[in-house]
């Protein structure tokens, strides 16, 4: 894809500002991102870097949790999915990963960005078991309640949440605990709900600054970094599965091989899956 061609898209993919999206698909190695992305993108892989961690491996790594939460739900009988802010399609997404399992499976993408929201339509028109809806993590009932996620899930039987590393775009203020508690409020008894957030862990203060000046030219909220009893804390009243709140890598890995244990004190991911009570 042409910076030309992406720029005649749409007046609003703004590709001399930094964009969460791309810059995560440029981590990913992917060629869907602009100048500004990569330059941002870059900034932020020296920052992991002098913190001790492989931005590049984290982001392959985040990936592949997805994967093994999507597939896990789908093996546990789990044929609904709710992907919210879901980012510019890749290898291996919710409705791929589900549909290897259960090929009847249905999954709504959901995300407020409009460049997600141009590259999914695209990918996504001739699919009969997907949708894409534009909505907004902070309103969940205007998720639930919206028409094309109602006509397309239905809420008597279980649904599996994914919100993977969208948490760390919602500020304190906004209250990321009370949106995962609205959300599953709305959920039947039976649903899950998996959550992805990035962890500093032991980073000095300087550097998630640096980080955190980065991401604030993507948009009004920027980033926020949460330690790991607030990541825990999003859980609060959902029955975890094992293994718990661990380093993504140490979540259910495919092969005993690859079983890593779960370290905390180098800046990663933290990932869990718990069970609407």
């Amino acid at each position: 894809m042409s910076e030309q061609h992406c720029a005649q898209e749409s007046h609003e993919l703004r590709p001399h500002v930094p964009n969460v999206a791309r810059m995560y698909d440029y981590f990913l190695g992917g060629k869907d991102n602009f100048a500004a992305d990569r330059d941002a993108a870059e900034k932020i892989i020296a920052i992991t870097r002098e913190a001790g961690g492989d931005l590049r491996l984290l982001a392959r790594e985040h990936r592949a949790f997805l994967g093994r939460v999507v597939r896990t739900l789908a093996g546990m009988g789990v044929r609904q999915y709710l992907d919210i802010g879901t980012g510019l399609p890749t290898k291996e997404n919710v409705h791929e990963a589900a549909q290897q399992v259960t090929p009847d499976a249905h999954v709504v993408y959901v995300d407020n960005d409009p460049v997600v929201l141009v590259h999914a339509r695209a990918l996504l028109r001739d699919d009969r078991h997907t949708r894409i809806v534009e909505a907004d993590l902070r309103d969940p009932a205007g998720i639930v309640d919206h028409p094309e996620v109602r006509a397309f899930i239905d809420f008597d039987r279980p649904v599996a949440v994914l919100l993977m590393a969208i948490l760390p775009f919602i500020t304190d203020e906004e209250d990321p605990g009370r949106i995962v508690r609205d959300l599953t409020a709305r959920l039947p008894s039976g649903s899950h709900v998996a959550i992805s957030h990035f962890c500093a862990a032991q980073t000095s203060p300087d550097l998630v600054q640096e980080a955190q000046n980065v991401y604030a030219r993507t948009g009004p909220t920027g980033i926020t970094l949460r330690s790991q009893e607030e990541i825990l804390g999003l859980f609060d009243g959902l029955e975890l599965l094992d293994p718990g709140v661990v380093p993504i890598n140490a979540w259910r890995p495919d092969r005993e091989e690859e079983a890593a244990p779960a370290d905390f004190s180098r800046p990663s991911w933290l990932g869990g899956v718990a069970r609407v009570p």
